[in-house]
């Protein structure tokens, strides 16, 4: 993205979705048996000290894992509050209310993943059928109330017998469709249109309502980055709808209480980007401003708001453990963006990986 180097950046993919929880071990003992998100990159303890605009102004306390799949995808950051007890919504999220409303998990056999899911106790919301683009897909909800939807998809990292791959994409709740659609297009790199359509779609869960709803993706081969063969290619799909009023999921709630917190992007070119979203109407609302240690990880973050005030969250990595029980670190900050990591530096990963 950008031609010259004042204004170069790229987003490598989906790093990970902020998932906020009342019980973080117990929340990834679960994710680690249905998800397979058993390799985590860090495990930390500590104070957001950042993150006052969106926690009323109080440094709250909490205590996160960010876990992987290494088939390929995006992760989970398991987040839950130590300081203070986390807050739910007091109305059943649907589609179409406004934030991350399901989080997209790729696989290879949609069958095999339904019957593991539905054994492990997740609530089946739908059968398997098709999206509008004809992938084989359905809609779930585990024990804490989180909307998944299990997609097949065709880009992986690694192979192994885990019946699913990690993060796909997320569906995001928008209240007005056309506005929404050119940040993720033009600024975040979701530039792939699959389908734009309106109907009534008998496999979203709920009441059958009339949807507005528009699937982008980032290009095909378009995963630079230490990571991006890891996070494999994103999508993200927006939906609004029309026979109702979408209801903000975080309205009088924190960042960090239950429920998708943020969606977070892996990117390079910090300050590029943050200049391009400023100039188009996203000005960044928290900024590290340089690294920030994540317990064994480090890097600098921010955030902004989409129209309807869902996070997006982008960090630029600078270090991050490889063999953690060596104190085995990747400086990434002199490496060239525009190359992935060999392979076999990646997969060592999965040395630090933490059984179901």
């Amino acid at each position: 993205m950008g031609q010259t180097p004042d204004k170069y950046y790229q987003i490598n993919g989906i790093q990970q979705i902020g998932i906020g929880v009342k019980d973080v071990h117990k929340a990834w003992s679960w994710y680690r048996k249905a998800f397979s998100m058993d390799v985590p990159v860090f495990e930390d303890e500590a104070t957001a000290n950042l993150m006052t605009r969106y926690t009323n102004g109080i440094a709250e306390s909490r205590h996160a894992v960010l876990a992987l799949n290494m088939q390929g995808g995006g992760g989970f950051e398991i987040w839950q509050f130590t300081s203070r007890t986390p807050n739910s919504t007091d109305f059943e999220i649907l589609p179409g209310d406004l934030g991350i409303y399901a989080v997209k998990i790729r696989v290879r056999d949609i069958n095999r993943a339904f019957n593991h899911l539905e054994k492990l106790g997740a609530e089946m919301l739908s059968p398997i059928s098709k999206t509008p683009n004809g992938v084989n897909a359905f809609f779930l909800k585990d024990p804490f109330d989180n909307v998944f939807q299990v997609v097949e998809a065709n880009d992986w990292f690694l192979e192994n017998s885990s019946p699913t791959g990690g993060v796909l994409g997320v569906m995001i709740g928008v209240s007005d469709l056309e506005k929404s659609i050119p940040l993720y297009r033009d600024i975040l790199g979701f530039s792939r249109l699959n389908y734009k359509e309106e109907g009534v779609y008998p496999e979203i869960p709920g009441e059958n309502l009339t949807f507005k709803r528009a699937l982008l993706s980032m290009p095909k081969g378009c995963n630079p980055g230490a990571f991006g063969a890891l996070l494999c290619p994103a999508q993200i799909e927006l939906i609004e709808v029309k026979e109702r009023t979408g209801r903000p999921i975080f309205k009088d709630r924190l960042w960090g209480d239950l429920g998708f917190i943020h969606c977070c992007l892996d990117v390079n070119g910090m300050q590029n980007l943050k200049k391009k979203a400023a100039e188009a109407g996203f000005p960044f609302t928290v900024d590290s401003q340089d690294s920030f240690d994540m317990g064994s990880a480090s890097g600098h973050f921010g955030y902004l708001e989409d129209c309807d005030q869902t996070l997006i969250e982008f960090v630029e990595t600078h270090r991050v453990p490889i063999l953690q029980k060596w104190n085995l670190y990747l400086n990434l900050k002199k490496r060239d963006p525009k190359k992935n990591l060999p392979k076999f530096l990646v997969r060592l990963l999965a040395l630090n990986r933490v059984k179901a």
